[in-house]
């Protein structure tokens, strides 16, 4: 069925995580409408399920199309109408499922476990698996590799133009702004790279710009539950891109928003809201 509510930002993501959602549409970045198509239904949706005036009501004046690489031959049909309109679209790659390759074609942004690049790539490591990933699909401008209590590790892709005209290992550049991270630190912070053509041995160079994002520190004792804690990163990445949040401040967000939710049980309860002083920081 479609639903459209208004809500603040951070609410929409409950209706993610208390529906077997495959994909959604953002519209807005504080109270506006959203879209989103959901299905309970055994056998799954399938195509000829969707019709094509819910296809276009939902489509509508959206920001931002995710998917998260479920019920993949609905979902690509739904990528190529978002893809046809222009509509950025992030996709949300766990992990090797079917389909996925072909709705990654469509992707603007990807946002990934510490196992899928490696395992999509074949790549020795992990930042020549995002060198490689970006190489493959020329059309995204980023990918994130969420890694848990260690962050999160960005590979942007940059103009040639700007890029510095020295080629750069990116394992080497990577190993370089790990021995930057400040032990001390509590919140979340970001270390970057000036763009520069990035090599990975044995696979290309392409021009970007990496980056490294911390988690916050969470004391013991306010450390209640991590369930949801990627998906509220997700959350809070399409939120960014909604607000054009550069890189840096995106990241540093994202990291607080899941942290936030950790200090409550379940994976929504401590989800919050649009108006939540901790991300007054970001948002102001």
């Amino acid at each position: 069925m479609i639903h459209k509510e208004k809500e603040y930002w951070m609410n929409w993501k409950r209706m993610v995580l208390t529906h077997p959602l495959w994909w959604c549409l953002t519209e807005a970045i504080h109270h506006s409408p959203m879209s989103s198509l959901t299905t309970k239904r055994n056998p799954p949706m399938i195509p000829e399920d969707l019709s094509q005036s819910n296809l276009m009501s939902a489509i509508d004046g959206v920001r931002v199309a995710y998917f998260d690489g479920r019920l993949h031959e609905t979902a690509l049909v739904v990528a190529k109408e978002a893809s046809r309109r222009r509509i950025p679209i992030l996709i949300d790659a766990e992990r090797i499922r079917e389909g996925l390759d072909g709705l990654l074609k469509f992707a603007s942004y990807v946002v990934c476990s510490a196992e899928f690049p490696q395992a999509w790539s074949n790549a020795p490591t992990l930042p020549s698996a995002l060198v490689s990933m970006l190489l493959r699909l020329p059309n995204v401008k980023f990918v994130v590799v969420t890694l848990g209590e260690e962050g999160c590790i960005m590979l942007e892709a940059a103009e040639p133009e700007s890029a510095q005209s020295e080629e750069i290992d990116v394992d080497d550049l990577y190993e370089r702004m790990m021995e930057k991270k400040d032990v001390n630190v509590t919140i979340p912070t970001c270390i970057t790279s000036h763009p520069a053509k990035l090599q990975a041995k044995g696979i290309g160079t392409m021009s970007g710009r990496l980056l490294v994002g911390t988690a916050e520190k969470i004391p013991s004792f306010e450390l209640v539950d991590t369930t949801g804690a990627g998906d509220a990163f997700i959350g809070a990445v399409l939120y960014s891109i909604c607000a054009d949040m550069p890189p840096e401040k995106m990241l540093t967000f994202a990291a607080q928003v899941a942290a936030i939710g950790c200090r409550s049980l379940g994976a929504r309860a401590g989800l919050p809201y649009h108006d939540d002083p901790r991300l007054t920081p970001f948002l102001v």
